[in-house]
């Protein structure tokens, strides 16, 4: 979206499911015995090959994702911020690493090239605890249910959407457009 439109990006970071235990859970033991897991996948696998990002649908764990929102909080101050991103995501849905797991986490911050030391230190001291709980109270107060949710002034849409239905809001909203 930043390559065609004059935005800037906000992430505000939301628990899907925050009692899940930093071991993980398995898919089938969060939602049930009776969830189609492998439609599920499927359905998920499609959505991120509409959009050309990286998914493996063999993943049948999830993960506790607080370490991770604050670590991508924290790295929201350095120019890496971006990558740090895709790097987390690439962690979690491609690789089917545990992002509760410190390692995994310095693993991800070696990768895009930041400070290791500092990035732990962050985490070890919680620093950014409280920025991802603002974020966790904001998100509440304004009805977020669902990851993602994509926001636009007073407009949203919950729920992965082709680009093509963010474009939309984009422009519904009045957002310049890149020459």
């Amino acid at each position: 979206m930043k390559q065609n439109y004059v935005i800037d990006v906000n992430y505000i970071y939301f628990p899907l499911h925050p009692e899940t235990p930093a071991e993980g859970q398995s898919l089938q033991e969060m939602f049930g015995p009776q969830a189609d897991i492998e439609g599920m996948i499927g359905r998920l696998e499609l959505l991120m090959d509409q959009e050309g990002l990286p998914f493996d649908g063999k993943r049948h764990m999830t993960f506790n994702s607080r370490l991770a929102q604050e670590l991508a909080k924290w790295g929201e101050s350095k120019r890496e911020s971006d990558q740090l991103n895709m790097a987390l995501y690439q962690a979690y849905f491609v690789d089917g690493l545990n992002i509760a797991e410190m390692e995994v986490l310095m693993g991800v911050v070696e990768k895009v090239g930041l400070l290791v030391d500092e990035a732990s230190s962050v985490l070890e001291q919680r620093l950014m605890k409280t920025a991802v709980d603002d974020d966790w109270g904001y998100a509440r107060s304004v009805g977020v249910t669902s990851v993602p949710t994509f926001a636009v002034g007073m407009k949203g849409i919950a729920g992965a959407y082709p680009y093509e239905q963010l474009a939309r809001l984009l422009d519904h909203a009045g957002a310049a457009k890149r020459a």
